[in-house]
């Protein structure tokens, strides 16, 4: 049977769409917001705002470039959440809207979960390795960081995650205060490569089980700074590519810390990153060295797949199509962390 998945995700600040057809991606299109740069962060009411112009754009060229008429498609798979009110409201209203048109069912994503699932999407004429069931997955982003075991494409259990800030979110607040732009994570990554990641030693929190917290660290670097600038008014401009490659390194050996401890404990060595944050290069040279030393089976995804897409949105929708997991147009979106 021929299943074709329009995807949408609208969970942030990108307004995205893609095309899956029996598994394979057939488009993949993105519409990134550049106006919460000059604020820093994230604006809600703005993203919410932008995704309303891009919605209706950015799913016709999705179905233009997958050469996909929209009576051909057998579901609409959407983010239900986790993420920004507003701009979830946005895409789910489409998603919904869409289906009711074309008398088509509709599928609720796990904006989450759907990361996780990107490593299962297959492109034409290209082979990628795909983890086994079950794997354990490193998943982090601006908004979380987890550690999840994944039983099957829906069974999953958190098994650690952030107590209170995110991976991401350190990276992005570190980079704010050092006066690089937003969001700061791919600077940072930049800059780390020219610098010294010994320069520098910073605050490692202790957190029972397999859990995290990384709010510690954004305030031993900002007193950190502080003291600094104090004796030298220059000191970040003097050592912005030490502090970023010491930076990173703590980020990355928080990180790695528990999920070694988990696939020890577990003996589970299929291991595989998500998210966001796993497009920095110190986290994926990080965990492919520590695979290759303790002969772990390691998944990172192509870089197109780490930051939020519809491409992921769709997968998991493909899959839930086959099990006829459909949901009904009352089912109203979510902004809380749940998988």
């Amino acid at each position: 049977m021929d299943i074709t998945i329009l995807g949408i995700e609208s969970s942030c600040d990108d307004t995205s769409a893609a095309i899956i057809h029996n598994g394979v991606l057939l488009s993949n299109v993105i519409a990134s917001q550049s106006v919460h740069e000059m604020y820093g962060g994230v604006v809600p009411e703005l993203a919410s705002r932008a995704h309303q112009q891009n919605i209706i754009p950015v799913v016709s060229e999705a179905l233009r470039r997958a050469k996909i008429e929209k009576s051909q498609l057998s579901a609409v798979a959407f983010t239900r959440g986790p993420g920004l009110m507003g701009s979830l409201l946005v895409g789910t209203s489409f998603a919904k809207g869409f289906a009711q048109v074309l008398d088509i069912p509709l599928i609720d994503v796990n904006h989450l979960q759907a990361h996780i699932l990107a490593h299962f999407i297959q492109e034409p004429d290209v082979e990628r390795k795909m983890p086994n069931f079950p794997f354990i997955c490193l998943l982090v982003s601006g908004g979380n960081s987890q550690i999840v075991l994944v039983k099957s494409y829906k069974e999953m259990e958190i098994i650690g995650q952030t107590i209170d800030d995110a991976a991401g979110e350190a990276f992005d607040k570190c980079a704010k205060v050092m006066g690089l732009p937003y969001p700061g994570g791919p600077f940072i990554d930049k800059l780390a490569k020219e610098g010294d990641a010994k320069a520098f030693m910073f605050h490692k929190p202790h957190i029972e089980a397999y859990n995290y917290s990384f709010s510690g660290l954004k305030t031993s670097f900002l007193y950190f700074l502080r003291d600094k600038i104090a004796e030298n008014p220059n000191f970040i401009e003097e050592h912005k590519a030490d502090l970023c490659a010491s930076l990173q390194k703590t980020i990355v050996d928080i990180l790695m810390d528990k999920l070694v401890k988990v696939v020890k404990n577990l003996n589970i060595k299929e291991v595989a990153v998500a998210g966001g944050v796993s497009a920095n290069s110190g986290l994926r040279d990080r965990i492919l060295a520590y695979g290759a030393k303790r002969g772990w089976n390691v998944y990172v995804p192509k870089p197109a797949f780490t930051t939020d897409n519809a491409a992921m949105v769709a997968i998991t929708g493909y899959f839930k199509f086959q099990d006829k997991d459909f949901c009904g147009v009352e089912l109203p979106p979510f902004s809380k962390v749940v998988i």
